[in-house]
């Protein structure tokens, strides 16, 4: 897997955990507080879009994903 699928992947799946862990009405449901990891995810997900750049994308740079 190259950085852009992995990013896509891991932000997906945070997504659908939190929500998974925020949403009253799943049976895993833990504090709707949860919700505010999808918040941050959609937020650093829209300002990649608009400028670029990308805490995850470094971070698996480094870690030495192939582009």
């Amino acid at each position: 897997m190259n950085i852009n699928r992995t990013v896509r992947t891991i932000a997906g799946f945070l997504v659908l955990l939190s929500l998974a862990l925020g949403a009253p009405a799943s049976p895993i449901f833990h504090s709707t507080y949860w919700l505010w990891l999808t918040v941050f995810v959609g937020a650093n997900l829209f300002q990649s879009g608009l400028t670029g750049w990308c805490l995850m994308d470094k971070i698996l740079k480094k870690a030495g994903l192939p582009e």
